[in-house]
C-alpha cells in the first residue's frame, strides 16, 4: 500500500533519486539527513524534497492575495505607484492579518507576526518573493532537511514582523522576512560546515536585498533584518549537522498550523468588526 509506512528494504532518496536503506542515517550518494523520511518516503517524495512547503507557499500567498483584491471593493488600487500594481485596500490588509503597530499595539492581534508573511501589498511583491521562495525554499529543505526549514521559515517571519513593530512600523506585510530567514539560515550552514562558497552566495543575496530594500520606498528593512538574524539564530538550533528527527516534523506541523489559525483569527475578528460598524 502506498500509505503505508516501511520499516525495511530499499527507497528512493528524495533528493538524488539513488538507492538508499529506509533506515539510513544518510544518503551515501548525496549526503541528505534521514532519506527514508522515517519509513513514509514512498508517500512524502511525491510532494518533493521540501514536502511541498515551496508550492504551498507559492499557492497560499497567491490564493489570499486574490481575496484581499476580491474583499477590497472601492479600496482597490490598479496603480497606486511606478512599481505598485493591484494593490488591496488598507482594509483588507487588516482584515487577512497583516502586522504593524495598528493591529498588534492598537487591536491586540498579537498574532498577526505569523499572518503577515503570508500576504503581499501588490502584484509585483507577491511576484518577486515568489520568485524567491522558489528559489530559496528547495535549497533550504535540502541542507536542513524539509521539517527544519519549514521551521526556519516560519520562525524567521515571526521574528522579523515583531522587530518591525517594535520599530513602529504602522502596517507591514509580505514573505521577505521569512525570505532573509532562509539566507540567514544558510550563512550559518555555510559557517557550520565549512562549505564557503553556500555561506558567501547566501551574503551576497543577502547584501542584494538588503541595498534594494533601501533603495526602494516602501520596503520593510526592520522585517528584513529581524528575518534574518531570526533564521540564522534559528539555524544555529537546529543543527545541520544533526540528523533530522520525528520532532522537527512535529515542530513543523505545528508551526504552519498555527500560522494557519492566526489567519482564521484575524479573519473572524476583522470580518466581525467590519460587519459590526455597519
Amino acid at each position: 500500500m502506498v500509505f503505508k509506512r516501511q520499516r525495511t528494504g530499499s527507497v528512493v532518496c528524495p533528493s538524488c533519486g539513488n538507492l538508499v536503506g529506509v533506515n539510513d542515517e544518510r544518503c551515501y550518494n548525496c549526503g541528505r539527513w534521514n532519506p527514508g523520511l522515517w519509513g513514509f518516503t514512498p508517500l512524502l517524495r511525491r510532494l518533493g524534497n521540501d514536502l511541498g512547503f515551496t508550492n504551498l507557499v507559492i499557492v497560499s500567498c497567491a490564493a489570499l492575495f486574490l481575496a484581499m483584491l476580491l474583499t477590497s471593493g472601492r479600496g482597490l488600487r490598479l496603480v497606486a505607484g511606478p512599481l505598485s500594481f493591484l494593490v488591496p485596500s488598507d482594509i483588507s490588509m487588516i482584515i487577512f492579518g497583516a502586522s504593524g503597530t495598528h493591529t498588534v499595539r492598537r487591536l491586540g492581534w498579537w498574532w498577526t507576526i505569523l499572518s503577515a508573511g503570508w500576504l503581499h501589498a501588490s502584484a509585483l511583491h507577491i511576484l518577486f518573493n515568489m520568485m524567491w521562495i522558489r528559489q530559496l525554499g528547495p535549497a533550504a529543505a535540502e541542507l536542513f532537511g524539509p521539517s527544519r526549514a519549514v521551521v526556519i521559515y516560519v520562525a524567521a517571519g515571526a521574528v522579523g514582523f515583531a522587530v518591525s513593530t517594535m520599530a513602529g512600523s504602522v502596517l507591514t506585510l509580505g514573505a521577505s522576512a521569512g525570505i532573509m530567514g532562509l539566507l540567514g539560515a544558510l550563512v550559518r550552514y555555510g559557517q557550520r560546515t565549512g562549505s564557503s562558497h553556500i555561506g558567501s552566495q547566501a551574503w551576497t543575496w543577502a547584501l542584494v536585498l538588503f541595498v534594494f530594500g533601501f533603495v526602494m520606498r516602501g520596503v520593510d528593512n526592520w522585517a528584513h533584518g529581524g528575518g534574518f538574524v531570526g533564521g540564522y539564530l534559528a539555524a544555529s538550533v537546529l543543527d545541520p549537522l544533526q540528523r533530522e528527527k520525528p520532532v522537527h516534523l512535529v515542530l513543523a506541523l505545528g508551526s504552519l498550523g498555527l500560522t494557519a489559525l492566526s489567519i482564521a483569527a484575524s479573519l473572524l475578528l476583522g470580518l466581525s468588526a467590519l460587519l459590526g460598524s455597519r
